[in-house]
């Protein structure tokens, strides 16, 4: 069986190397239009010293089948460190500290006492008959508008840069979707699920936040997609644009932009949700609407690196991220010389800013100049950092994060209907199932299970 996979990111190494790990002969060409690998996992290091991650930055290691993947190809994890649980929110002219422990919120100034007293509400509030509410909606209608406004939203942005008020909450948090079906409450879901956990003894206890601790690795996060690369080798055509794809009886046929055309039994795309949709216009110009309808904002990463000894520490923890009601150029911005060592020169701390998102697309296509200009002047006001960088790198993503904006259940149960007429094609990425890197190797590893149930041991899946 011949299998072609388009499109190199995580998703499409990963996909590889979940195949590869169930049927080792299988014969699979990745085609990659970039000149790079890794997609939105970019990492570069400066001649200073200076690492810079362009996309993700991390994951949660809740997920055993990435922790199984990096050990299957042989990269050692970095833990973030402990003071990066310490996370803060600008608000009212102030950073204010995330509670990490319930008796914290009840003193914690980011929310009024009305509003504390709101949240507590919720294990009273009222349901809703929406079939797929918004974040805002839903944020709003259980822990009210002020709760909303400065946890929810800013949430919303440091995760997918998007816009709550058209994300959708089953599509985007599922398992909170579930916890308010199931038990009516959050408050009192969480409750029960902590006192299961304890009764069975579990490691890690529910709670309202994603759990898990943050991991890279030393080299940063290009070093597990450089890894797999190195080990799926020549099985990769970088600079390798599909143009259009066609089907000559049951073999699906890759146009490719220098003129030739590779033919495959299996085709699975692992490209973003626009890309994947300009390829399929002749095959399946329903699956090409689809596709189109999933929005990518565009999103800059700006890093700013400074000497210690001009700045001082800056900032405890992981960093801030910033409401939208601030009206500010800055959705968040991280201390990633505080979370993960090696990340600066000695004596040196690094700031990763994001700017743009599905709140103000417009910001991230700035000019150098000016983008530097909004992110320095939001850096003073909140963290009072007069001094100029001495490095700064800009990472520019045209099409960040796909955002899973209400519809997207509908949109998806869609794709699968019009997919049963194209067998042997299999759509896979972040634009679907899951946006963080743990989501795109779990789903890499079920593509795998689908294609090959028995493994080379005579293992099912």
């Amino acid at each position: 069986m011949k299998i072609s996979i388009v499109g190199a990111g995580i998703s499409g190494l990963a996909t590889a190397q979940a195949i590869l790990s169930r049927k080792p002969d299988t014969d699979i060409t990745i085609f990659e239009a970039d000149q790079r690998i890794g997609g939105k996992v970019w990492t570069e290091v400066s001649p200073e010293g200076y690492l810079c991650e362009g996309g993700v930055n991390g994951f949660l290691d809740k997920i055993p089948r990435t922790l199984e993947l990096c050990k299957e190809v042989g990269v050692t994890t970095l833990p973030a460190d402990a003071s990066a649980q310490k996370r803060y929110v600008y608000s009212r002219a102030e950073l204010h500290q995330l509670p990490e422990k319930p008796p914290q919120f009840l003193t914690s100034r980011l929310l009024t006492v009305p509003g504390r007293l709101r949240v507590i509400y919720e294990m009273i509030a009222g349901g809703t008959d929406l079939d797929d509410e918004t974040l805002a909606q839903f944020a709003t209608r259980r822990l009210g508008k002020e709760a909303y406004e400065r946890l929810i939203d800013p949430m919303a942005s440091g995760v997918f840069a998007g816009d709550a008020s058209k994300l959708s909450l089953k599509s985007c948090f599922p398992r909170i979707h579930e916890i308010e079906t199931e038990y009516g409450s959050l408050i009192r879901g969480l409750i029960k699920l902590q006192a299961k956990a304890k009764k069975e003894g579990a490691k890690n206890k529910p709670g309202p936040g994603p759990g898990g601790i943050l991991t890279s690795f030393d080299g940063g996060m290009s070093a597990l997609t450089d890894k797999l690369a190195s080990q799926l080798g020549s099985r990769i055509r970088i600079a390798t644009a599909v143009q259009d794809i066609s089907r000559s009886g049951n073999r699906y046929q890759l146009h490719l932009q220098d003129g030739q055309v590779e033919e495959s039994d299996q085709l699975i795309l692992a490209a973003p949700a626009h890309a994947q949709a300009r390829m399929l216009q002749s095959l399946s110009p329903d699956l090409t609407g689809l596709l189109e309808a999933i929005p990518y904002p565009a999103l800059s990463i700006c890093c700013f690196g400074y000497r210690k000894e001009r700045v001082g520490n800056v900032l405890d923890g992981f960093g801030f991220l910033v409401p939208s009601k601030e009206q500010r150029a800055v959705l968040g911005t991280i201390v990633d010389s505080n979370v993960f060592t090696g990340r600066a020169p000695e004596g040196s701390i690094l700031l990763r800013s994001m700017v743009g998102g599905a709140r103000t697309p417009e910001l991230a296509l700035l000019p150098d100049e000016q983008l530097i200009d909004r992110v320095r002047s939001d850096l003073r006001d909140i963290l009072g950092l007069d001094s100029e960088p001495d490095f700064i790198r800009i990472f520019r993503h045209e099409r960040a994060i796909p955002q899973y904006i209400t519809g997207h259940a509908a949109r998806l149960e869609a794709i699968e209907g019009h997919l049963k007429t194209h067998p042997g094609l299999i759509l896979t990425g972040n634009a679907f199932k899951g946006v963080s890197l743990n989501d795109c190797v779990v789903n890499a590893w079920k593509t795998g299970q689908a294609l090959f149930p028995q493994s080379a041991k005579g293992e099912t899946g």
